[in-house]
């Protein structure tokens, strides 16, 4: 199902649904060295403790681990450096205004190629309390429950 609206993912923020309710989401292009390309066909990136802010009228992504290629003769990237998000003047002028309100923030959700080119799928994000967690444990525990009910009849 993921296979068919995101094409190849290259990897996933499992942990941005546990610790976020994500109140909407947006495709973002991103501008990337050559190596952090083909790192990144290998599936050596990593989103976690990732995360996006509005600067100056853009969008950039901290944290974003993508693995130096291990076939690069010289001029390798740097794995941490920060990158640009590309996103049209609007969708930035609404993320904007969003995020200025208390307790919304950008959260990375995916990676994935679409077309032969590198997108990510962006989160705008509200915290969970450790009220919330617990409630998503629960839930997700009698879902399982159910299925196994399910699949003995």
């Amino acid at each position: 199902m993921a296979e068919k609206k995101y094409g190849k993912i290259i990897t996933e923020n499992r942990k941005a649904r546990f610790n976020y309710f994500i109140e909407d989401e947006y495709e973002a292009g991103m501008v990337l060295k050559g190596t952090e390309v083909k790192s990144m066909r290998l599936g050596r990136a990593n989103l976690k403790d990732s995360y996006a802010r509005i600067h100056k009228g853009e969008v950039f992504v901290y944290q974003m681990h993508i693995a130096a290629y291990p076939f690069a003769y010289y001029d390798n990237h740097e794995p941490l450096r920060i990158r640009k998000l590309l996103l049209h003047n609007h969708e930035i002028k609404k993320l904007y205004g969003k995020v200025n309100e208390k307790g919304y923030s950008l959260v990375p959700l995916r990676l994935y190629f679409k077309h032969g080119k590198v997108k990510m799928s962006l989160g705008l994000a509200r915290g969970k309390r450790k009220v919330d967690k617990r409630e998503t444990i629960r839930q997700r525990d009698q879902k399982r429950d159910l299925d196994r009910a399910k699949k003995e009849y």
